[in-house]
């Protein structure tokens, strides 16, 4: 061996051996400590409990609610929440970025707590009695889940309203629908154009499952099928989901380019997804409503589809949610860490989340196109969720279908925005 092969191979076994005690040190300082707690604690208390109190503590170091460990039992619950399929009232939460109080972003459509009368933007003050101040969403989560027939009590704050109410709900098991549309029909299918339009579409997605990207093609088909004029994509209220469902439902509308790029906290890009010419839907005029509480996936959707100037975007500036989250599984059955790995970023190069320190002149989220920005706050919000909750009701068996109404605009301006932008001559986003 060439004597300067050799002492490179020296050298970086070297580093490597430094690299190895330095992490096992502190691996055995953590093991001490846990040890010496436990026999030497006045109140006795299992080394379980230490692990697990020392890897919450750890993961609250990096400061990211979205960082965190997740106990054994919630594992399988999050699993089977990604396969979009669990037991439990139906509810997707989120945390208030301001007041950090525990919010419904929306229920989901013909779930238990959809149908006993929980609202988007409640605030969950309790559950089974039990204060939800300071609860992470992993435990309000677990707190909601159960088996099938048991039931569950909600204390929430309705938006608008001034006194909390108690909402009993019995748990199902619950399998999201993620493409819904404006009205129910008489089977209690949904009907995908917007009453009292001129065959203009109307698709709302409350959030991104394993098979929404295959759902909004089969709908838009038929809708293209039956003469489409333009479409209106309501995005709001969405949380998010899965990534790829995300870049699928952009790869239906555009027909090349980037969609979105991840990247590591030193600014190299991570992954770059692109689109594809094959399968894309035809060209028509297209309109994607956000607000606040527009999140992760439907967030890379709406600025995929307003870089490329495919739609215009009516609403109000998006969450600021663009980060990715990572499941690391850890030995022996002890849970797992969810663990922010990487940032997404739109395809003009821009930023879409909002650092913790960011102001609303700093650079993050979605905003509305000029002349597109609505907003909808305090008690006429209040009344746009009353309304579409009622509007999205299945009627009793034996009911005779409602007269055609048109589009409120007093009731929903956002919505308006967009029809208004769908029936101008010749529309263009820019």
């Amino acid at each position: 061996m060439p004597r300067r092969n050799f002492w490179l191979l020296t050298a970086l076994l070297v580093v490597c051996l430094a690299c190895h005690v330095r992490a096992n040190r502190y691996g055995q300082v953590f093991s001490f400590a846990l040890e010496q707690v436990f026999r030497r604690s006045l109140e006795p208390i299992s080394r379980r409990a230490l692990l697990e109190g020392g890897l919450d503590g750890m993961m609250e170091e990096l400061d990211d609610q979205h960082s965190i460990y997740i106990r054994p039992k919630v594992v399988e619950k999050l699993r089977q929440t990604l396969d979009s399929k669990f037991a439990g009232v139906g509810v997707e939460i989120v945390l208030d970025p301001s007041t950090k109080q525990l919010t419904v972003a929306s229920p989901l459509f013909g779930a238990p707590a959809y149908e006993a009368g929980v609202r988007p933007r409640d605030k969950i003050l309790r559950i089974d009695g039990r204060s939800t101040q300071g609860l992470s969403l992993e435990d309000a989560s677990d707190l909601m889940r159960g088996k099938p027939g048991t039931a569950v009590v909600l204390t929430v704050l309705h938006e608008g309203d001034s006194e909390p109410v108690d909402i009993r709900i019995v748990r199902a098991d619950i399998r999201v629908s993620t493409v819904l549309g404006d009205t129910r029909n008489a089977d209690g299918s949904w009907n995908y154009f917007l009453e009292g339009q001129d065959r203009i579409g109307y698709v709302r997605i409350p959030s991104f499952a394993e098979q929404t990207a295959e759902e909004l093609e089969r709908v838009v088909r038929k809708l293209l099928a039956e003469n489409l004029r333009g479409l209106v994509l309501d995005l709001r209220d969405d949380p998010g989901g899965v990534l790829q469902v995300a870049v699928g439902v952009c790869d239906l509308f555009i027909p090349s380019g980037v969609i979105v790029s991840t990247r590591f906290r030193d600014g190299t890009v991570r992954q770059s997804f692109a689109a594809t010419e094959e399968g894309t839907l035809p060209d028509f005029p297209l309109a994607v409503i956000v607000n606040n509480y527009s999140a992760s996936a439907s967030e890379i959707v709406a600025a995929c589809l307003q870089d490329h100037g495919r739609a215009v975007i009516v609403g109000q500036r998006t969450f600021g949610k663009g980060t990715v989250q990572e499941i690391v599984e850890l030995p022996g059955n002890e849970g797992a860490i969810k663990v922010t790995t990487a940032s997404y970023w739109r395809p003009s190069g821009r930023n879409i989340n909002r650092a913790k320190n960011a102001g609303e002149q700093d650079e993050w989220g979605v905003t509305p196109d000029p002349g597109y920005e609505v907003k909808l706050e305090g008690e006429a919000l209040a009344r746009l969720v009353r309304w579409r909750h009622e509007r999205g009701m299945s009627r009793p068996a034996g009911a005779p279908a409602p007269a055609p109404s048109p589009l409120p605009t007093d009731v929903d301006p956002q919505l308006a925005k967009a029809v208004e932008y769908l029936n101008t001559p010749r529309v263009s986003p820019r």
